[in-house]
């Protein structure tokens, strides 16, 4: 039969909660979490131009330390379901691996968190020193407007104050205990519109084409270098993603030309100097007439470092322990729902091996669902003992 973390996992692989939609999987975590002793609360949170999203807070306990563990149980579309080897909804086990749309990004984690905590509260009980908490989103892979940022702050309101939180985020490139996050470079995207004046091909003088002014000013991004990193951060990186301008004629010059890009920042800018640097930058171009409007998204998010040693370590001993692997310190990747959570209580984010997230046949091997379990489990006992790392084992 399937260890528990593994029918865990199953059953949340088996809800199609592809981002806005709950899909049950929220609903089956709530009855594993009351089943033993959770307080579970869920939250639907709206906002304008963005769907409805309903998230998930349990807690047991009291007191300080408050530990949080945070993910999310929405997940990308699946996609061709014919391209699929075992079906994305499935749960299907073949070979000692599960398969399933979220295996890794990231039922698996939430499973294991679950699991990690049932098995903690089986072995010393409610009174264990504290208090522990799951916050669970389905917005993640979404807008992230309804989701974490908003359940925190309800939280907050309801008289909650975290100590330490771990995000399930699958952290590991190429085998479980490779690597913990402990922090993650800035995002900030922007659209560039560039107007003119349409007009014929074969007249030209009566009218201003904004594509060469468009180009100009992609070239001053492409060749600028934000810096060369550091020694927690890689480089900061500036991408153009598309170039727009939606016409179809060949003998029409058009009236607009747009243009996106994205910066994934280190610590070496905040959002304030890097929007200024980029507004400085194509301030510099010479467009003659043409008219530059520029647009930042307003999801933009800081980097940021943990520092919380005690956090680190006592993760970081987990997994030594339960993989036999000492994990690097990364601030590698993209962004994630740390990002908001850094601002209530230090971070850090540990899950599986992140090689199959959003593509076809995404997968976890058994055996990696039961040792993240194990992980997990040995950090709750480590850090709800009187030295972090200690184990009360």
């Amino acid at each position: 039969m399937p260890s528990n973390v593994v029918s865990i996992a199953q059953d949340l692989i088996r809800c199609p909660s592809v981002t806005p939609a709950e899909g049950g999987a929220l609903a089956r975590l709530e009855e594993l979490l009351a089943e033993a002793g959770f307080s579970v609360s869920r939250v639907v949170f709206t906002d304008e131009d963005t769907p409805d999203v309903e998230n998930l807070f349990a807690t047991i306990g009291s007191g300080q330390p408050h530990f949080v563990f945070a993910g999310h149980t929405d997940v990308v579309p699946a996609g061709a379901e014919d391209d699929w080897s075992h079906g994305p909804f499935s749960g299907d086990i073949s070979g000692g691996v599960l398969y399933g749309r979220g295996a890794v990004d990231m039922k698996g984690a939430v499973a294991a968190f679950a699991a990690a905590a049932r098995e903690f509260l089986d072995a010393y009980g409610p009174d264990f020193g504290g208090a522990i908490s799951f916050l669970i989103t389905g917005d993640e892979e979404g807008p992230a407007v309804n989701g974490t940022v908003k359940l925190l702050e309800w939280a907050r309101n309801q008289g909650h104050s975290f100590d330490a939180c771990i995000v399930g985020e699958p952290t590991n490139p190429e085998a479980l205990g490779d690597a913990i996050k402990v922090g993650r470079r800035g995002s900030l995207s922007g659209t560039i519109t560039v107007s003119g004046t349409q007009g014929h091909a074969a007249y030209p003088h009566l009218a201003d084409n904004p594509i060469p002014g468009l180009v100009r000013l992609l070239a001053a991004l492409d060749a600028l270098e934000l810096d060369t990193g550091n020694e927690r951060f890689q480089p900061s990186n500036l991408e153009i993603v598309t170039v727009d301008v939606g016409n179809p004629a060949f003998n029409v010059i058009p009236a607009h030309a747009r243009a996106r890009f994205n910066i994934r920042y280190n610590d070496e800018w905040s959002l304030e100097s890097l929007k200024a640097k980029i507004q400085g930058i194509l301030g510099a171009v010479q467009l003659g007439d043409l008219k530059l409007d520029l647009e930042f998204k307003r999801d933009a998010s800081e980097s940021f470092l943990t520092k919380d040693e005690a956090l680190i370590e006592t993760l970081g001993t987990a997994v030594e322990m339960e993989t036999g692997r000492r994990p690097e310190l990364s601030t590698g990747g993209g962004t994630s729902d740390a990002r908001f959570i850094k601002n209530y209580c230090p971070v850090v984010e540990f899950g599986l091996v992140g090689q199959t997230m959003h593509k076809v046949d995404e997968c976890v091997s058994v055996d990696d669902l039961e040792r993240l379990t194990a992980i997990y489990k040995r950090f709750l006992v480590s850090y709800f003992s009187e030295e972090p790392g200690a184990s009360r084992t």
